[in-house]
């Protein structure tokens, strides 16, 4: 059973997946996307299902930091609406707050990852977190 993260903005949407066994998150791309125009990636998305063979897909979920839910946590339920209607498959959500500050730091203090390269990973690199944080408590 292979479980795909997302990590979902609104123009790009990082993508992670799980190792066959459910244990380890490994990140696979970022997805360009166009909230404002209706343009959410759906074709690139059902692909990386086929490919990886994807039973189940886990979306970050942006709550406010005093536990409330704002404009990106709804778009958040709106992009896990869409992907259950457009693939079929089932759809969690995780807790999400803090994963790119996470995956900043972590390109910064583990990575020395220049500001240029980190803007073009950061997405993938907070999509690993946040599945991998779903595996761990799963």
């Amino acid at each position: 059973m292979r479980l795909m993260g997302l990590d979902v903005g609104s123009k790009t949407v990082g993508v992670a997946v799980s190792d066959l066994m459910g244990w380890t998150a490994q990140g696979v791309e970022i997805i360009s996307i166009d909230e404002a125009a209706g343009e959410f990636g759906v074709t690139r998305l059902k692909e990386l299902i086929a490919e990886y063979e994807v039973s189940k897909v886990i979306i970050g979920f942006p709550k406010n930091m005093n536990n409330t839910i704002g404009p990106r946590a709804e778009a958040s339920m709106a992009y896990g609406r869409m992907v259950e209607l457009e693939t079929g498959l089932p759809v969690d959500y995780v807790d999400e707050r803090l994963t790119t500050v996470q995956a900043e730091k972590m390109l910064i203090n583990e990575g020395n990852v220049s500001r240029k390269k980190r803007k073009k990973v950061i997405d993938k690199v907070a999509a690993v977190i946040l599945l991998q944080n779903y595996l761990d408590s799963h």
